[in-house]
C-alpha cells in the first residue's frame, strides 16, 4: 500500500526509534498498544492531523490502558542521583587520587605520576556508568520511557541532555557535569 492509498484508507503512522512506520491500519494500532510496541507518549500521524501527536491526544487513547497513570513529571522526580553524577567528574577523581595514595602509600611520587598517567581513568567512568544506570532505573520507575536515551548511559553527556529533555527541566545537571569534566581535563 502506497502513502496515497493508506491516507485514503486513514491508515495510521507511527514513530519507532527515531524513524516512520507505517502505515497501518487502526485495527493494528490498536494491537501494537496492547503489545507495547505503542505506548503513551508515542508520536502517530493520519491523515487530517496537521503534524504528529502523541497517541494519548488522539482517538487511540481509549485503548491505552486506563489504569496506568502518566510518567511522574520533572518537579516531582528526585534528582538526588542526577546531580551526584553531575559531580562523577570531580568525584571520580578524588576516588582516584584516592587509590593512588592508598596504593603508593609509601612513595606519594608514584601516586603523583601514576594519576599524571591517567592510570585509574576507569574509575571515574565507571562511577559515570553506574550513577547513568541507576538514573535510569529511577526514571523508569517514575513511568518515563527510558528506552529512547537508554543507550546512550556510557555517553553521559549525551543521557543528560535527553534526560533534561525527557522530563522537561532545565539542562542544569548536563550543564554542571561539562563543567567539572573541563575542570578535571584543565587540572
Amino acid at each position: 500500500m502506497n502513502d496515497a492509498q493508506a491516507a485514503a484508507e486513514g491508515c495510521w503512522y507511527y514513530e519507532e526509534n527515531g524513524q516512520r512506520k507505517g502505515p497501518v491500519t487502526e485495527s493494528e494500532m490498536i494491537s501494537f498498544i496492547k503489545s507495547s510496541t505503542v505506548y503513551r507518549g508515542t508520536p502517530v500521524w493520519k491523515q487530517g492531523f496537521p503534524d504528529w501527536k502523541k497517541i494519548e491526544n488522539t482517538d487511540l487513547r481509549t485503548h491505552l490502558d486506563s489504569t496506568t497513570p502518566p510518567p511522574l513529571s520533572g518537579e516531582h522526580i528526585s534528582n538526588t542521583i542526577v546531580w551526584i553524577l553531575a559531580f562523577a567528574p570531580l568525584i571520580g577523581y578524588f576516588i582516584e587520587w584516592f587509590v593512588a595514595g592508598v596504593i603508593y602509600s609509601e612513595n606519594q611520587f608514584a601516586a603523583e605520576i601514576a594519576m599524571a598517567n591517567g592510570k585509574y581513568w576507569f574509575i571515574t567512568l565507571a562511577l559515570n556508568i553506574i550513577l547513568s544506570l541507576a538514573d535510569e532505573k529511577h526514571l523508569k520507575n517514575a513511568g518515563h520511557n527510558t528506552e529512547k536515551f537508554k543507550g546512550w548511559v556510557w555517553l553521559v553527556p549525551v543521557y543528560l541532555y535527553q534526560r533534561a529533555q525527557a522530563t522537561k527541566q532545565s539542562l542544569a545537571y548536563f550543564i554542571t557535569w561539562i563543567v567539572c569534566f573541563i575542570l578535571i581535563c584543565l587540572g
